[in-house]
């Protein structure tokens, strides 16, 4: 299996945030949010029915409407059908959007439901056709009547040129390791499992570069951990206020970035990118300002030098982890300390210097 070129400038635009992600976002800031995507070099553009319930889609097909079809790629998602909903409330606790629950997300992985889910995405962008569809989130459901009901369904879309490619995408490792274990993926989209800060998709994104298959990196941030210089006891990992040991191996790992003249934010962006089954990163934004904001960092020039020093420094902490973890543990307990940061094995490739709680909220920005 040959991966796709998956090359669309800095980074691939997610569209969680365009479609009211926690917070509402005004058309005219939404589409800003796009264009300024656009006037970066950004030719890659990730969205879903879930996200906003449709609310997504249909900004991004507004503000890519007029842009030459030939020049971008766009991905989306199948699995959840949007049907009427009440309407007498919004879907924050549900969902984790800021739009009306006037839908709900219905699980479908039937053929007759990815073919419905997909041709009403296509609607709603506009398009006649995607370059990528997912299943999204089957583990959340089914995974096995997602892998083997909608996955061959994707398949055949694919084989009738509706779609480009087709795969997969979790934030578990184990669902995407069945996944690819299929043969019919051509492309993951791995949510905060591959990271600056912990990295138990490694075998995961190894396997990917031995079967040709692509991996898009998302939630690099950890959903925000690794999104601030300095991380202080507000910051979020998973969706939920980040665990003070979390914290405190983040701005670990940003001692050892600042010794570099690399902030904690833009190392994070490059390290998923060093492995060469990752195609490429997504980055979502609410703003244009975000979207120059990652450019920037994603822009920057990390040393190799960094890798090393954090590959030592994680051998160090995991030694720490261990010590502590024995010394709380005197009896065997069957647990495991897991997760060193920036030193995931793997084969590295060269890149270019310049160029991405509530169940509901941690399926959020896939």
């Amino acid at each position: 299996m040959t991966a796709p070129d998956l090359d669309r400038g800095p980074f691939w635009f997610g569209g969680a945030g365009i479609g009211n992600l926690l917070r509402e976002v005004s058309d005219d800031e939404a589409r800003a949010t796009v264009d300024a995507a656009w006037e970066a070099g950004v030719r890659g553009f990730d969205t879903a029915p879930h996200y906003g319930l449709g609310l997504s889609e249909r900004r991004l097909g507004a503000a890519l409407a007029e842009r030459p079809r030939s020049d971008y790629l766009v991905s989306t998602k199948v699995g959840r059908l949007l049907v009427p909903g009440r309407g007498a409330g919004d879907d924050l606790d549900s969902g984790g959007f800021a739009v009306p629950d006037d839908l709900v997300r219905q699980w479908d992985p039937s053929q007759s439901g990815v073919r419905r889910s997909l041709d009403e995405s296509l609607g709603r962008l506009g398009l006649d056709r995607v370059d990528i569809a997912y299943l999204h989130d089957p583990d959340v459901y089914s995974l096995r009547d997602g892998l083997t009901q909608a996955l061959p369904t994707l398949v055949e879309l694919r084989d009738e040129g509706v779609v480009r490619a087709v795969g997969v995408g979790s934030n578990s490792v184990e669902a995407l390791e069945a996944a690819v274990s299929t043969g019919m993926c051509d492309v993951v989209m791995l949510a905060g499992r591959y990271t600056l800060l912990e990295q138990p998709a490694a075998s995961l994104v190894a396997r990917c570069e031995d079967l040709g298959v692509a991996v898009v990196a998302v939630g690099v941030y950890n959903s925000g951990l690794l999104g601030r210089d300095r991380p202080d006891a507000s910051a979020t990992y998973d969706y939920a206020v980040a665990p003070t040991s979390l914290v405190e191996r983040a701005n670990a790992i940003a001692d050892v970035c600042e010794r570099h003249g690399v902030t904690l934010p833009e190392a994070a962006l490059a390290f998923p990118r060093r492995a060469a089954a990752v195609r490429a990163i997504a980055l979502g934004a609410q703003s244009a300002e975000q979207v120059r904001s990652n450019v920037a960092r994603a822009s920057a020039t990390v040393p190799e030098a960094l890798w090393d020093d954090l590959r030592t420094a994680g051998r160090a902490d995991r030694r720490r982890r261990s010590r502590a973890h024995n010394e709380s543990h005197p009896e065997p307990c069957g647990c495991a300390v897991r997760g060193d940061f920036g030193c995931a094995p793997g084969r590295a490739r060269p890149r270019p210097t310049s160029g991405c709680g509530r169940s509901g909220l941690r399926t959020a920005c896939r």
